[in-house]
C-alpha cells in the first residue's frame, strides 16, 4: 500500500507492505484521518518521545530505526475480518476506533507503532473489540474528528467543573477548540479562550466561546476576571510549550484549578511557591475512556459538535509532507485531513 512513512525522522511517501488482520483484529481501508498536533510533535522530538514514553512506563514504544505509519484521527471502511473474528459490522460499513490495537500479550498504538500502521497509508488492522459504526447520515471527515474532539470532553470531564466554575481556554489550536467544544456541551459559560492568531480566535467564537482574547492586546487574566465575575477559575493549558505552565500559574486567581492538556516535549520549569501561596489545583490529562470516544462520536451525529469548521484542508498521501510544513503555521489551518484516496 501507499503510505507517508515517518523514515529516520522525516516524512517520506513510499509504497510498504499491505497489513494482514490477525485473530480479534479488523482490516479496513482508510477513508479520512487528520493531522495531529501529537504528530508533528513526534516527527521533530522523536527521539525525546521514546525517551520519554520509555520514562512513564508507556505500554508501547516506537522503534526509529524501522519504518511507522502515523495518523491515529481516523474514519475507516471494513474490508475484511481476522481468523476465528466476526461482529454485528460488515464488510462495507464505516467505522472509527480508539487508536488501540490489542494483539498477544502487548499494546500497539495505532499510528505510533512499527507494527500498527495508521492513517497516513490505505489499509490499517485495528482491534475488532474497540469499532464503533459510523451513525448513517454523519460525513466520514465529521466522523474522522471523533478522536480528537474526545481529547477535549476528557478534559473537562477531568476539570470536575461545579455550576459556578468559570473556564478560560489558553491556546486556540485543535485541543482548545476540542475543549471549547465539550464546555460548551456541558452548559458551561462564560467561555473565555485567548489565542494570538486571528484564524483560531474565530473558529473559537464558531466552536462556542463567549469571549476571545488577543494577548497582545489585553492581558488575558484582566478579561477573564471581568468576564468571570470572581467566580472560580479553570484553566486549560492547551498550548504546551516551556514557560506556559509557569505563566498560567502566575496570573492564575487564588484557588484556580489548572487542567493541562496541552504536549510540552521539553524539559520545564515551574516556581511551587507560587502554587502554594495561591492553593492551585493543577491536573494532567491524555487521552480518554472507551465511553467518552463513543460519547463523542454520537455528540458529533447529533449535531451536538459542529466539527465542519475545524476541516480547513485535505490531502492525499503525497501531499501529507507539505501538509506537516504548513500546520506548522497556526494561521492557515487547522485541521487537515489526509484521504489516502484522493489522488
Amino acid at each position: 500500500m501507499r503510505a507517508a512513512v515517518m523514515r529516520n525522522s522525516t516524512l517520506v511517501v513510499d509504497t510498504v507492505p499491505d497489513p494482514t488482520p490477525g485473530e480479534g483484529e479488523v482490516l479496513v481501508k482508510t477513508l479520512a484521518c487528520g493531522i495531529c498536533g501529537s504528530d508533528l510533535h513526534a516527527l521533530k522530538y522523536a527521539s525525546k518521545m521514546v525517551e520519554l514514553a520509555r520514562e512513564a512506563g508507556a505500554p508501547f514504544v516506537m522503534d526509529l530505526s524501522r519504518d511507522i505509519v502515523m495518523g491515529h484521527e481516523f474514519c475507516a471502511e471494513v474490508l475484511d475480518y481476522g481468523p476465528n473474528t466476526s461482529g454485528a459490522i460488515r464488510a462495507g460499513d464505516r467505522i472509527v476506533s480508539m487508536p488501540i490495537l490489542f494483539r498477544a500479550s502487548r499494546i500497539e498504538g495505532v499510528g505510533y507503532s512499527n507494527e500498527a500502521p495508521g492513517g497516513y497509508g490505505e489499509l490499517m488492522t485495528l482491534s475488532a473489540a474497540l469499532v464503533l459504526p459510523v451513525p448513517n447520515g454523519l460525513a466520514t471527515e465529521h466522523a474522522a474528528l471523533t478522536e480528537p474532539m474526545a481529547v477535549g470532553l476528557h478534559a473537562v470531564a477531568k476539570a470536575r467543573l461545579d455550576a459556578h466554575d468559570a473556564p478560560l481556554v489558553i491556546g486556540c489550536g485543535p485541543v482548545g477548540l476540542a475543549v471549547i467544544a465539550s464546555l460548551k456541551l456541558k452548559g458551561a459559560a462564560p467561555i473565555v479562550a485567548a489565542d494570538y492568531s486571528p484564524m483560531r480566535r474565530k473558529l473559537a467564537e464558531q466552536m462556542g466561546a463567549d469571549a476571545v482574547i488577543d494577548p497582545k492586546q489585553q492581558r488575558t487574566v484582566d478579561v477573564f476576571n471581568q468576564a468571570a465575575n470572581m467566580r472560580p477559575a479553570v484553566i486549560f493549558e492547551c498550548v504546551g510549550v516551556p514557560s506556559m505552565l509557569h505563566q498560567i500559574m502566575r496570573d492564575a486567581p487564588h484557588g484556580a484549578r489548572i487542567v493541562v492538556a496541552g504536549v510540552c516535549m521539553e524539559d520545564d520549569s515551574i516556581k511551587p511557591m507560587i502554587g502554594i501561596n495561591k492553593e492551585l489545583n493543577v491536573q494532567f490529562v491524555l487521552g480518554y475512556t472507551p465511553d467518552e470516544f463513543a460519547q463523542t462520536l454520537q455528540a458529533i451525529s447529533e449535531g451536538q459538535i459542529n466539527v465542519a469548521p475545524l476541516i480547513t484542508g485535505r490531502v492525499g498521501v503525497d501531499g501529507v509532507p507539505s501538509a506537516f510544513e504548513t500546520l506548522a503555521k497556526p494561521d492557515q489551518h487547522a485541521k487537515i485531513l489526509v484521504e489516502p484516496w484522493r489522488s
